[in-house]
């Protein structure tokens, strides 16, 4: 049986493999905040439950898509994915959260990981660039445009 073909898309094995690495720390980044997110919808109690619970949701929901989409990238360039709790624990800087904060709380805490996810994928943005890579790039932009949109979204429930 024929192995695969070589990847031959213009970009070298070695961006390839800087970028989807950069991509599992995005890739992590985002499930954490889709699990924290997904946490704070079932938990979330006071005044503005109905505002929050319908607001969580939808931010998971978005969130459930974007990992998939982060995740396939990292595919199309040639590597697997991470996909165990264990290591997306080693690779996120999103800070989890085991307890049931206060509504107020738990805000704070969206808007400081969608800010960690945005930072996650600029920080990747420089080598992207370098390498050529267009469609990641394009996927950084959106990334970073939703997650900015929603602190900004999140921040503005704490005024």
């Amino acid at each position: 049986m024929a192995s695969a073909p070589a990847i031959n898309i213009g970009i070298s094995d070695e961006n390839r493999a800087r970028i989807a690495d950069g991509l599992s720390r995005l890739l992590a980044d985002s499930y954490t905040l889709y699990l924290k997110t997904h946490n704070f919808h079932w938990n979330v109690t006071g005044p503005m439950f109905n505002t929050l619970h319908a607001m969580f949701m939808a931010q998971y929901n978005e969130l459930f898509t974007a990992v998939d989409e982060v995740a396939e990238r990292i595919r199309a360039l040639g590597f697997f994915a991470p996909g165990s709790y264990s290591q997306f624990a080693k690779l996120a800087t999103v800070a989890e959260e085991t307890g049931v904060p206060k509504a107020q709380d738990m805000i704070r805490q969206l808007v400081e990981g969608h800010e960690t996810v945005a930072r996650t994928a600029r920080s990747i943005f420089p080598l992207v660039e370098e390498a050529g890579d267009e469609p990641t790039a394009d996927l950084l932009t959106q990334r970073m445009q939703v997650h900015e949109k929603t602190a900004w979204m999140l921040r503005s429930l704490l005024e």
